[in-house]
């Protein structure tokens, strides 16, 4: 009971925290102080430290405990902000899957005067002689274009460098994940200190709520950092949460990073798909994308102009 009162004091400092207006820090320099700081401030417990830094504030490790505080207030006031917006939860999941985001975005570019082509493998980057893309290649036909974007499984091995691997087990249930009040769809971060380990261990499982299997189908995705020569063994403190497994499709791959950016080039290579289920770090990569090619940030708060055929 103290230690939940210890939260909500905490809480109520989140919420009236103003970024703009250090007079509501409470006599912290969040630019300065980290965020280790914070926690003491409000006298909290490690496993509530655990749960805030990594299951609200989605931190990947402890390193933010040493970092100024004002990233970590952001990210606690986006998840404060998120409970109860759309249901109980603060995450969303798009119906039908994570194919339904490209499904949208086709339809936006065809709107804007854009063309998708679909069954279309992109065999080859182009480049001119000077090193700058001039296009793609795609069986015996090119399309030609001044700037390609595309993730590190397109792009040359000459303009990647590895940075690690990731495994991922995708798991298929007849069950609710158990102890979970039999929830359609859950998230869990298992924090990197309770398994004595360097990063976090993520599940996130769907069903035919989201209309992505069968009914009485539940599928289960675990991932994680590759930190020994046994992978699969890694993730067994997560699979142990999900009961009976009917079968699993387990894969390792190598994350990469561009080894420098487009402006050169025009060829523009976001980073490989992070362990998280939560895909920040591939929203965060692709806004600093845009800004880096255009020259300014992304504002989502502007809304589009109508189009009489939208």
């Amino acid at each position: 009971m103290f230690e939940k009162k210890r939260v909500i004091n905490l809480y109520k400092f989140i919420e009236n925290v103003k970024l703009d207006d250090p007079s509501t820090w409470k006599g912290l320099d969040l630019n300065k102080a980290p965020m280790k700081d914070v926690f003491a401030k409000y006298g909290l417990e490690e496993n509530t430290i655990d749960f805030l830094g990594h299951a609200v504030a989605l931190h990947y490790s402890d390193n933010y405990l040493y970092e100024p505080a004002i990233d970590t207030v952001q990210k606690m006031q986006l998840y404060l902000e998120s409970v109860g917006r759309y249901g109980e939860s603060p995450f969303l999941y798009p119906i039908y899957g994570l194919g339904g985001l490209p499904e949208a975005f086709s339809r936006l570019c065809a709107i804007h005067g854009g063309t998708y082509m679909l069954n279309k493998n992109v065999d080859e980057i182009l480049f001119n002689a000077d090193g700058k893309v001039t296009g793609i290649r795609s069986g015996e036909e090119t399309a030609k274009a001044p700037i390609v974007i595309c993730d590190p499984s397109y792009a040359p091995d000459s303009k990647l460098k590895p940075v690690g691997k990731v495994i991922r087990a995708i798991c298929l249930l007849d069950h609710p994940i158990p102890n979970t009040g039999d929830a359609p769809s859950v998230q869990i971060i298992l924090p990197a200190k309770q398994l004595g380990r360097h990063s976090d261990t993520y599940v996130s499982m769907v069903s035919y709520s989201h209309l992505i299997c069968a009914k009485g189908t539940y599928v289960a995705m675990v991932s994680t950092t590759v930190e020994t020569d046994d992978p699969q063994a890694e993730l067994q403190p997560a699979l142990e949460l999900l009961g009976p497994i009917l079968d699993m499709f387990v894969s390792v791959g190598t994350q990469h990073e561009p080894l420098e950016s487009g402006a050169a080039s025009g060829l523009w290579v976001t980073k490989s798909y992070d362990p998280s289920s939560h895909f920040e770090v591939a929203s965060n990569d692709i806004l600093e994308i845009y800004e880096k090619m255009t020259g300014e940030k992304l504002d989502l708060n502007i809304q589009p102009e109508e189009d009489e055929d939208y």
